[in-house]
């Protein structure tokens, strides 16, 4: 696990350790609410940076989906009125309980199937079999657990689930036929910032369609081509007359996303996302993982290859002819699994807490009448996207001084370290005041291990993706270290392992992993 102090080991393990870096070190990556400051120059626009407080915040693909899940609700609404007033079944508690299910089960189904992704092409007609398909799902799976559950005062008749999913269904669809013309006036007048990715003749064939069809809602505004060279800026197509810079590096790249706040990246070609377009393999290796832990939506202009993306596909929709799906990054989603893992959190790190007070408070005065006052040990810590926060361990080892303790990388063995200090570490019970961290948001109990600001700042200039692993909350264990990669261990490994477990983040990994944490401490290791 953590550490409380630290010299700078190599990425690649204890056997080549470098020295600490004097000075003061900006971060590589920096974190999203700072980016503006440290974005590197040398993009062909002009203007100053805005940084993300003072511009307009961009709508996320929740806020996105807002309008269409309100129609749905409205369909609901409407139809379980209908039914409630023909039939006696389906009044009082049993007639609560039907809701409930059509409404949980519609939302479910609909979310799973990509039916609240905002479509480039909205259309009623194109959803309605999908629509329909899990309307009548859901009517039969409501009307199922009414009767499991009342037995025959619950049971709805077949007329009864035929006339709610047949209005249900006729009300949704009006309601989003007005949620989408709405999306179709104002795509003309707000269209999002989009960033095109790709080499050759497409990639600028699709700019050119963007900025000659604004009723798509994605206005270009640059086009990252690692094999452009020597062409530092395109015209977008002859009708749309609009002059896009060509980016050629991925620090340009992330400096137009920072100043131009996009919100898409369109990737065309198979070659635009392995990142091996160009001459000699010449591409964007990291650019996918870049705009995503940009916040960024990702989409695919082709007919094949999404496939190595390492994503879902959501509804196939086209782009004046071209293939375009919206790919769902296949593990962590802020706007899905932010609440589903803080409710863990809360649910296991709450009653942890009160089961382990009596442990807590014995460690407490183990270290205060052994090691004397100061039981607890604060240290600043780098969090998810970048923000610090004060990290919480029993006190083992007393500082010389707040250098020594910011920048030495590992104290195990110290002559220093008393005996009790030596017990708590080997069972990392100097660990469990984390769970007050947990508590208050500032960690989860699964994820990447927090590190401190000088560690970070090196790490993120010399190991490739590192920064990425900063775009979910930090934790009390995660997959690196169930695999044994704690204390002097490689931070090149334990990186990949980090953007691996997000990448493929799901509850159930998380469960897992706390269970493989327990067991562990059974073979304590030490951090």
């Amino acid at each position: 696990m953590s550490t409380e102090s630290t010299s700078v080991p190599s990425p690649s393990g204890p056997a080549h350790r470098a020295g600490a870096t004097a000075g003061r070190v900006t971060i590589a990556s920096p974190p999203r609410d700072h980016a503006w400051e440290h974005a590197p120059r040398g993009l062909g626009t002009s203007g100053p940076l805005v940084p993300p407080s003072r511009r307009r915040p961009a709508r996320t693909p929740a806020r996105r989906a807002l309008p269409l899940v309100a129609a749905d609700l409205a369909g609901e609404a409407v139809a379980l009125a209908a039914v409630r007033a023909g039939d006696d079944v389906v009044r009082g508690v049993a007639g609560a309980v039907l809701a409930a299910c059509v409404v949980a089960c519609v939302t479910a189904l609909n979310a799973y199937a990509g039916l609240y992704d905002p479509p480039l092409n909205p259309s009623v007609l194109d959803r309605l079999p999908a629509l329909a398909a899990r309307v009548c799902v859901a009517w039969c799976v409501a009307a199922a657990g009414c009767q499991a559950l009342f037995s025959a005062a619950g049971a709805c008749a077949p007329a009864t689930l035929a006339e709610g999913a047949c209005v249900q269904l006729a009300v949704a669809s009006a309601c989003r036929a007005a949620v989408h013309a709405r999306a179709r006036a104002a795509a003309r007048t707000g269209a999002r910032p989009a960033l095109v990715v790709g080499t050759g003749a497409r990639a600028r064939a699709v700019a050119a369609l963007l900025v000659q069809h604004p009723e798509y809602g994605l206005r270009p505004v640059g086009i990252a081509d690692a094999a452009a060279g020597e062409h530092p800026v395109d015209r977008a197509g002859a009708d749309g007359g609009a002059a896009l810079p060509v980016l050629t590096a991925p620090e340009d790249v992330h400096r137009a996303i920072v100043q131009s706040g996009v919100e898409e990246a369109v990737f065309v070609g198979a070659d635009a996302l392995t990142g091996h377009a160009g001459p000699a393999g010449a591409g964007f290796e990291g650019l996918l993982p870049l705009v995503r832990a940009s916040g960024c939506g990702v989409v695919f202009v082709g007919d094949g290859g999404w496939e190595t993306a390492a994503a879902r596909p959501r509804m196939t929709d086209h782009l004046w002819g071209f293939a375009f799906r919206r790919l769902d990054a296949p593990g962590w989603r802020p706007w899905r699994g932010r609440r589903a893992k803080r409710l863990l959190d809360i649910t296991v790190a709450a009653p942890a807490l009160l089961a382990l007070s009596p442990l807590l408070l014995g460690c407490a005065l183990a270290v205060r009448l052994l090691d004397g006052p100061g039981v607890l040990f604060r240290q600043e810590r780098v969090g998810q996207d970048g923000r610090l926060f004060t990290l919480l361990k029993f006190r083992t080892l007393r500082p010389l001084d707040d250098h020594e303790s910011a920048t030495r990388w590992n104290i195990a063995g110290d002559h220093r370290m008393s005996t009790v200090g030596g017990i708590l570490r080997k069972t990392s019970m100097d660990e469990l005041p984390q769970l007050w961290n947990v508590l208050r948001g500032d960690m989860s109990l699964v994820g990447p291990r927090p590190q401190r600001p000088h560690f970070v700042a090196n790490f993120s200039k010399t190991l490739p993706g590192y920064a990425a692993r900063h775009r979910m909350p930090v934790g009390i264990t995660g997959l690196a270290q169930v695999h044994g990669l704690r204390g002097d261990t490689s931070i090149e490994d334990r990186s990949r392992f980090d953007n691996h477990y997000i990448d493929h983040w799901s509850l159930w990994q998380d469960v897992c992993i706390l269970v493989r944490t327990a067991v562990s401490l059974v073979r304590p290791a030490g951090s």
